[in-house]
């Protein structure tokens, strides 16, 4: 890697080698994804406890399938 300095000496950007940009940004995305995940499983369950204070009913995974098709 190389730094980029300005005039006082604090360093300002890097240059870091291709391969190596690759794999930051590819293990990047793929951290985004599970966070993706993770916050829809949260959300999912709000949903679910704030169903079951109401005493709501839930909608089958059948008919969400179903639903998602149409």
């Amino acid at each position: 890697m190389q730094y980029i300095v300005d005039e006082h000496g604090v360093k300002t950007s890097v240059i870091v080698p291709f391969h190596l940009w690759k794999k930051i940004t590819s293990e990047n995305k793929k951290l985004q994804n599970k966070i993706e995940v993770l916050l829809a499983i949260k959300d999912g369950l709000s949903e679910i406890k704030g169903a079951n204070k109401n005493y709501e009913e839930f909608q089958t995974l059948s008919d969400f399938v179903n639903e998602s098709d149409s």
